[in-house]
């Protein structure tokens, strides 16, 4: 008998997940963020927080779990000896009355990550014993599960005690993402972030203390031109507290849905140019001290995505890459920016490929023939968001 893809099989999903998640699988357990009134935060605004019940938690578990044992059948129907290799995957995303769920499964099976995000915003504000015990059940019943990660909130996890965070690590917990954005307390405030820097190093510390791995956002640009040295020195002060495993750069973007472009229509908020953000970023870089964490700007807001590496020892090169961009002429700077926007270059060296400034140079006058170039630019980065 011919194995029956269940087209009516789904579970839940949220609007979004970090980039190094992208082979992930996605299970919700709470739903948008509890805080959500981040002024430059543009997801989950009119949308309402809830916590999802330990029975909705674990049906949706049995739905992804269902999917991966039909989709190990159709393997072994199709001859792949239970491998989801490329055929299987295929058969399955050919079938458009397949949920995005089930399509999730699938990718997931086929990259063999193992590793599951856990949506949305703060899901330590569960309560600490259902959290564990979806955690448990999560890995019971997916038994590929090598590493799950979720977001947070530091002024949650400030709130958990280390018993409560290692009791989550136990149940199957391996890494939070929690968004820092900045350590200097005047600007949490003026962005409405609902915490404080003190906050932050105690629920960085707590995690740490727990055994889990943790990942910091940091927001170059957010402190805009009146705080934006306070901005780079307390929050590298901030995470030399915590010294966390991952601290990944998220630049500042401020399209006109977010609360942030109201203050920069007012004159409120003055945001920076890229340029001055790179210089930001190098004062951040060098205010980071005593630490051993791994700097990542894996993200294409990012001007340059190749400031990363291991703290201290890959600082140097991390600095000589945002020196020579900030040494470069005014037109190299210009063609770099539009090369990073059509997302052909990573790092200002790309532009030393062949041919690449000549490509370059004739797109950038089609750009200025249309306008301003530097407010175009902007508009593109601006777009990615």
């Amino acid at each position: 008998m011919p194995v029956h893809l269940d087209e009516t099989l789904s579970f839940e999903q949220g609007p979004i997940r970090p980039p190094s998640e992208a082979r992930s699988l996605l299970m919700r357990f709470t739903r948008n963020c509890p805080w959500n009134k981040c002024k430059f935060c543009p997801v989950y605004k009119r949308r309402t927080f809830s916590r999802r019940k330990l029975e909705e938690i674990k049906a949706d578990i049995d739905a992804a779990a269902a999917m991966r044992e039909q989709i190990l059948a159709l393997s072994q129907e199709m001859g792949e000896g239970g491998q989801v290799s490329h055929p299987v995957v295929s058969r399955v995303f050919s079938n458009p009355r397949l949920s995005d769920a089930y399509r999730n499964v699938a990718a997931w099976l086929y990259y063999g990550t193992g590793s599951v995000f856990i949506q949305d915003a703060n899901n330590l504000v569960m309560k600490p014993e259902i959290l564990a015990e979806s955690l448990r059940y999560l890995r019971e019943k997916m038994p590929e599960t090598q590493r799950v990660t979720t977001y947070a909130r530091s002024s949650t996890a400030a709130q958990r005690t280390v018993e409560e965070l290692k009791m989550i690590k136990e149940a199957g917990l391996d890494r939070v993402h929690i968004g820092l954005e900045t350590g200097y307390d005047p600007l949490l405030e003026f962005m409405k972030k609902g915490v404080t820097a003190e906050k932050q190093v105690q629920g960085g510390r707590n995690i740490k203390a727990a055994g889990l791995e943790l990942s910091e956002y940091v927001m170059p640009g957010l402190g805009g031109r009146k705080w934006w040295k306070e901005h780079a020195t307390g929050t590298a002060q901030v995470l030399n507290q915590i010294d966390p495993d991952f601290i990944r750069l998220r630049t500042l973007r401020v399209p006109d849905r977010v609360e942030l472009y109201q203050d920069l229509q007012s004159g409120a908020f003055e945001k920076q140019s890229d340029d001055e953000v790179v210089e930001e970023i190098k004062l951040f870089i060098e205010t980071l001290d005593g630490i051993h964490s791994y700097v990542a700007s894996d993200h294409i807001m990012n001007l340059i995505e190749t400031v990363e590496g291991r703290l201290p020892g890959d600082k140097p090169k991390m600095l000589e890459v945002l020196n020579h961009y900030l040494g470069m002429s005014d037109r190299d700077r210009l063609m770099y920016r539009l090369c990073r926007r059509m997302g052909r270059c990573r790092e200002p060296y790309d532009l030393e490929h062949p041919g690449m400034r000549d490509q370059l140079g004739a797109a950038l006058r089609q750009v200025e023939a249309r306008g301003d170039a530097d407010v175009i630019l902007n508009e593109m980065a601006d777009s990615m968001v």
